[in-house]
């Protein structure tokens, strides 16, 4: 199938569900394709809590190593208990799932040097969409719609900030540093340039979880949030950018390849949340005429292949119905907890479709991708 790694034993480098999944996902692909669906060693990680509780992948996985109890920074989420179980359990692939370490690049850097493959993307790739700012540089310059901020003020007249990755695989700092607004003065030229119509948001590039983000319609207040927003998210570079009225969360599950190829694999509506959190998601998203959500798949596409990106991630979009307009939310590096939507749209295995790209095997190649543009699955 033109893959160039072998792939036998992999470390799951997760808990719960997101282990369960993963497990019985890449084994019902084993299964259809060896006809054997023990060709896939599964090393799984326990905590004393897991075992306790005779968690179900614990019972799937060939076999377990026990690791320290107690919050995720002594076990699924550290870099260094998970890279030492890989390297002393001699896998060669470690899958990390949703959550915990998925989106530290240290894993994949770590991995890298000890010559196992991470199942996602590349370190660089993965710190460089961590950083907001970075991030909707990198959408600009593949020509994805982004909303009004202090990198693009959405004006005739101020082309957006574009840049490619350096051999560092970052943005290169002259560039990034245009998109911030170091100084309360900066912010309030970027919002001016802006306009407060809509209102603004005041957002730290390393914020989360509602930490570093203020809403703010008129100068004074921005004067005073923006003094708010550096305290809680201290060191972290400060954006400004237009508040996107009545907008849906649209999402593209997406797939890239080392061969820069890329898909896009319909998407979700994932509107409907409380306190932040998604309740249920949608799909395909109706709400989108067909023809806009086309562009919207070309789009993540364009940006997939643009940085080189490796694995399955999600393009996130909002949109806006009466306008019918869609701007760059994020790229999330990783598979999301939301994935089995788009496996029941399209019948792809996207576990087993992470697994064969970290194989080396080109998208054009992969059966179920195959048979979702109409090809023969056997074909290449």
């Amino acid at each position: 199938k033109g893959g160039d790694r072998v792939i036998r034993k992999v470390l799951i480098a997760n808990n719960g569900m997101a282990a369960t999944k993963s497990i019985l996902s890449m084994r019902q692909w084993a299964y259809m394709t060896f006809g054997d669906e023990h060709a896939i060693e599964f090393v799984a990680m326990a905590t004393p809590e897991d075992l306790k509780a005779n968690a179900e992948f614990i019972r799937l996985a060939d076999s377990f190593v026990e690791v320290p109890a107690g919050k995720n920074l002594n076990n699924y989420a550290n870099v260094e208990v998970i890279t030492q179980i890989a390297k002393e359990q001699g896998v060669d692939a470690v899958w990390p799932g949703w959550g915990h370490a998925s989106e530290n690049p240290k894993l994949p850097n770590t991995l890298n040097a000890l010559g196992i493959k991470f199942i996602g993307p590349t370190g660089p790739v993965m710190s460089v969409l961590g950083d907001k700012i970075a991030a909707n540089i990198l959408a600009q310059t593949a020509k994805v719609p982004s909303i009004p901020w202090s990198g693009s003020f959405g004006g005739p007249d101020d082309g957006p900030l574009q840049a490619n990755l350096n051999a560092e695989g970052t943005i290169p700092d002259d560039i990034f540093e245009k998109g911030t607004t170091r100084t309360v003065e900066e912010a309030v030229e970027a919002a001016r340039r802006i306009g407060y119509e809509n209102g603004i948001m005041i957002k730290a590039s390393e914020g989360g979880g509602g930490k570093g983000i203020r809403f703010v319609d008129n100068e004074d207040d921005l004067r005073n949030a923006y003094v708010q927003v550096t305290n809680e998210v201290v060191g972290s570079p400060i954006f400004i950018m237009q508040l996107c009225k009545n907008a849906r969360h649209i999402e593209v599950q997406i797939v890239g390849d080392q061969h820069g190829n890329a898909v896009a694999l319909n998407g979700r509506d994932c509107s409907t949340q409380r306190r932040f959190q998604k309740i249920f998601e949608e799909g395909p998203p109706s709400i989108v005429p067909k023809e806009t959500f086309h562009e919207m798949e070309l789009a993540a596409q364009r940006l997939t292949q643009n940085i080189g990106y490796q694995g399955a991630g999600t393009v996130e979009y909002l949109y806006n119905a009466d306008t019918n307009e869609y701007y760059f939310l994020e790229l999330n590096p990783r598979l999301q907890v939301e994935h089995p939507v788009t496996e029941g749209i399209t019948g792809t295995n996207l576990p087993s479709t992470q697994l064969q790209v970290a194989m080396g095997i080109p998208l054009y190649n992969i059966p179920a991708v195959r048979m979702l543009y109409g090809k023969d699955p056997e074909g290449t």
